[in-house]
């Protein structure tokens, strides 16, 4: 079974190129910010999926991630998974695209920063240009309020 390639799939593929990402991340509300900088290569994989790798370049050397992103043609949703060298757990994203066509609002859910249970959070990529996203990251409150706690911005060099 060979499955078309989709808008949905079109709109993953602004992604695809190498870039360099300059961080911002607040761990809670008394913490200092934390900058990072890293380097990502994102490819397609079979142009229904793209897998970007990225590798910090700064204090946090050595840390690598892995972001899959796909569209599920069947449920009609974004999917997919990110993985982090430094933590042991597989986020799953499910999303969709927003009204405007430049934004993806991802949900997963995580570790509580508290250390105990579970988490809801967004993740959220925002098509700029076609060398400017920036990806957002928010956690939801036990009242169902959202608070950013990182924001990242990636520039493409390829």
């Amino acid at each position: 079974m060979h499955t078309p390639a989709q808008k949905e799939h079109d709109w993953l593929h602004q992604m695809i190129g190498t870039w360099v990402m300059e961080s911002e991340c607040k761990m809670g509300p008394d913490d200092a910010p934390i900058k990072t900088k890293a380097r990502e290569v994102v490819k397609s994989l079979g142009g229904l999926w793209t897998s970007a790798e990225g590798e910090m370049s700064d204090a946090n050397e050595g840390v690598q991630s892995v972001m899959t992103l796909g569209y599920d043609t069947i449920s009609k949703a974004f999917v997919g998974t990110f993985v982090v060298s430094c933590m042991a757990y597989l986020w799953v994203y499910r999303g969709q695209l927003d009204s405007s066509g430049t934004t993806l609002v991802l949900d997963t859910e995580g570790p509580n920063f508290s250390g105990e249970g579970l988490a809801k959070y967004q993740d959220i990529i925002t098509i700029h240009s076609k060398d400017h996203r920036i990806l957002e990251s928010q956690v939801q409150a036990p009242d169902g309020s959202w608070t950013k706690f990182m924001t990242a911005h990636y520039h493409r060099q390829q």
